[in-house]
């Protein structure tokens, strides 16, 4: 049985971007997140002593704008690159580096399959690669076919299949992990954790943060090892706004 998720004081947050904090757009470039988000976002950064962290499959040139003015921890492209709050781009990898021979060796596979088929969309980042099928569900079998032919021989490397995409990513890389990490440095570290996301590959955060005492929180319909739940995007905005108002009362969180 669901229930819907508490904010305290003593949480470590951790958001997912697309289909959880922001609205699923057709294209990635047209997603947005309303100025009265950021906002309770502010507040809540401020009323958790900095223990807010962006958990997404995104790269960080693609996720960071969308934050200009926060100084968030960004872990990016499935926890395989941690960027720190206020640090750039380049830097490390949280978890076990790309085999980067073995990455270049199957885009020219996935490049060839987009320009065969323009309805798919190649999302290339730094240690990863994804193919996104939304517009052409019928090519999904297709599109999986290509990728596991494609990592045949690369250990280094994982399929990891998500809502109308499969990604390439380094084997090992989880959001769960990055979570892990994190919870281990200040501000994060004692805190109880509470990870929001909607999609499958979301799973490992919910599976971590559960394993440290803390609650995942699902966003939308479907299977889950969640024991929280809320219904879509808006209710998690709603649900951040309300919990913003609660624990910063006197900072500014209107809409």
């Amino acid at each position: 049985m669901f229930s819907e998720p508490t904010l305290t004081s003593r949480h470590a947050l951790f958001l997912d971007f697309d289909g959880t904090l922001a609205d699923i757009a057709e294209q990635p470039h047209q997603v947005t997140l309303p100025r009265g988000t950021l906002q309770d976002l502010r507040a809540l950064q401020q009323a958790l002593g900095g223990a807010l962290a962006i958990v997404t499959g995104r790269a960080h040139a693609s996720i960071a704008p969308h934050f200009a003015g926060l100084a968030l921890p960004l872990a990016c492209e499935h926890g395989a690159r941690l960027h720190p709050a206020g640090t750039a781009p380049d830097s490390a990898p949280s978890t076990p580096s790309t085999d980067s021979a073995a990455l270049a060796a199957v885009r020219p596979a996935l490049r060839a399959l987009a320009r065969q088929h323009p309805a798919l969309l190649l999302e290339e980042k730094n240690a990863a690669i994804a193919l996104h099928y939304r517009h052409a569900p019928e090519l999904q079998a297709l599109c999986r076919q290509t990728l596991e032919q494609a990592l045949a021989g690369h250990p280094g490397l994982e399929l990891m299949a998500g809502k109308c995409v499969y990604e390439v990513k380094p084997a090992g890389a989880s959001k769960g992990r990055a979570i892990e990490r994190l919870m281990h440095e200040p501000p994060f570290a004692g805190r109880v954790p509470l990870f929001v996301g909607d999609d499958v590959t979301d799973e490992a955060g919910f599976a971590a943060v559960q394993a440290l005492g803390g609650l995942g929180v699902k966003v939308g319909a479907g299977g889950s090892a969640a024991r929280a739940r809320l219904d879509s995007p808006p209710a998690v905005r709603a649900w951040l706004h309300t919990a913003a108002r609660t624990l910063a009362p006197t900072a500014e969180t209107a809409r």
